[in-house]
């Protein structure tokens, strides 16, 4: 199954609507990547910023050992339980699906760190 069929068949439940870029929400689902196209990391956390320094100062095994350091795409979600699940939905993704989702919302892979919101 190719992405573009993968997200026509992908039915999005209204109560999971995700915000990447509002305020007040603390439950995030992220990808790294050591460079375009290179070795990717999904993860979740209720502290993106906190966690994406843990992942650049060598915290995680597999971010350290491949060298990623680049936060290329995010989501906020209402709850924990709907970023569990939207974590594990994307883990289970094909590599493709999830190099298409980086490239479909960050086309040159920049590093949106800067773009992670204040949780207050």
């Amino acid at each position: 199954m190719s992405f573009d069929t993968f997200r026509e068949t992908l039915q999005v439940n209204p109560l999971l609507t995700i915000n990447w870029l509002s305020e007040g929400m603390g439950h995030f689902v992220y990808i790294m990547a050591s460079r375009p196209g290179g070795a990717l990391y999904t993860g979740r956390s209720g502290n993106l910023r906190q966690r994406v320094e843990a992942h650049r100062a060598g915290h995680c095994a597999h971010t350290a050992k491949y060298k990623i350091k680049r936060l290329v795409w995010f989501e906020q979600h209402d709850d924990f339980e709907m970023s569990l699940r939207r974590e594990r939905a994307i883990k289970r993704w094909r590599r493709a699906w999830k190099i298409a989702l980086v490239t479909d919302h960050n086309p040159n892979w920049h590093d949106l760190s800067a773009f992670i919101p204040e949780i207050y």
